[in-house]
């Protein structure tokens, strides 16, 4: 499984936000050191997924974000965002509803303030001793006290996937819709497999997992301002021909049952940037350098990754479009959008960036999370 090093408390402050956001350098997520998947585990550990041990990072509830608005980032509002098809009509009490164009780089979101709290609940009830925990140990074994702690998170996430369904129909943006949905019917899925749990239910809570914390990645872009300044960086995707149903937001269910096409190539697409040597040189560097600060030596290196990164974006597009699943799609492209605003903002890096490259990292990761419950 994989845990960035500062999963588990609340981030220092850092310098390197933006003029006019709140707060400093990102409040929703961790800033240093760069999120890094560690060793990968035999057995198919979630090495793609920064993060997936921990169900939700801690966050500060403290970024204020009030506004709905998006640089083409599945957000469009009232005209359709340019020509997708909408597969179910459009119920009055989802604001995202109506948005059928392409994901990008969300730079508003009404939805980010009120999942500080839930998610930041969440994971005060997993810290003590679920956090900890060896999946690999089934229920029959459970010590009275391992068994208390299964059951104290089991009681957290159905508590939270409930005070999230709100945030599905408040939030603009379809692919936020999409991710507060696969974390309610992922950590619901969790809980209910506790009775009998087995190591392969633990994958139910590393897709959820995922879900939030690319949820919490993409609200700390907004929060830190990165998102908005680098908005305009690369080129809109066009818009998908197909857009998953609403459906029943108060009962999500998993994007799939049986392995997605995509499952069989999405694990070693992403390894292809994480079992890089640039990128494992890079991840030592400190993240609160600003560009205009780096050594020849770091420039050299973030070069280098850059390249990898780009080819790992593309890869990871031309994988999207072999999948018929539309939600399958958006996550990956939405990963795809903010690996290449990553890439470009390079030259300029700033370190409240971070929270660009960590939504870029995560987002494919929901993807092959569910990928992995499912033996894909």
């Amino acid at each position: 499984m994989t845990q960035p090093p500062t999963w588990g408390g609340p981030p220092p402050q850092q310098p390197g936000g933006w003029p006019g956001q709140p707060g400093s350098g990102g409040q929703w997520g961790p800033q240093q050191p760069w999120p890094a998947p560690v060793p990968p585990k035999k057995g198919g550990a979630a090495k793609w997924a920064i993060g997936a041990v921990s169900l939700v990072a801690v966050i500060a509830v403290t970024a204020v974000v009030a506004v709905s608005c998006t640089k083409n980032s599945g957000g469009n509002n009232g005209d359709g965002g340019g020509g997708g098809t909408n597969t179910s009509a459009a119920p009055s009490d989802v604001a995202s509803a109506n948005d059928k164009g392409p994901v990008g780089i969300i730079t508003e979101d009404p939805s980010c303030a009120p999942w500080g709290p839930i998610n930041s609940t969440l994971y005060e009830v997993e810290n003590k001793g679920w956090l900890q925990r060896d999946p690999s140990v089934p229920v029959s074994a459970w010590t009275p006290e391992v068994r208390a702690q299964y059951e104290a998170v089991g009681k957290a996430m159905r508590k939270a996937a409930d005070q999230t369904v709100p945030l599905a129909k408040s939030t603009t943006h379809r692919v936020m819709r999409e991710l507060y949905g696969q974390f309610i019917a992922y950590v619901r899925a969790y809980a209910d497999g506790l009775a009998t749990y087995t190591p392969i239910t633990d994958k139910l809570a590393g897709a959820g997992s995922t879900a939030a914390n690319t949820i919490t990645a993409v609200c700390a872009a907004i929060s830190s301002g990165s998102a908005a300044a680098r908005a305009s960086l690369v080129p809109s995707l066009k818009a998908p021909s197909t857009i998953a149903p609403v459906g029943d937001l108060s009962n999500p269910q998993r994007m799939f049952d049986s392995p997605d096409s995509v499952c069989a190539d999405i694990g070693p697409v992403l390894d292809s940037l994480l079992l890089s040597p640039a990128f494992k040189s890079w991840l030592n560097t400190d993240p609160k350098v600003a560009a205009s600060s780096w050594s020849p030596e770091q420039q050299s290196l973030n070069d280098a990754v850059a390249s990898v990164m780009s080819s790992t974006a593309a890869a990871l597009e031309d994988l999207a479009g072999k999948s018929s699943n539309p939600l399958v799609q958006d996550f990956i492209l939405l990963g795809v959008q903010y690996r290449r605003t990553y890439v470009e903002a390079i030259p300029t890096y700033r370190p409240s960036d971070q929270n660009v490259y960590a939504a870029g990292q995560r987002s494919p990761g929901v993807v092959a999370g569910a990928c992995e419950y499912t033996g894909g």
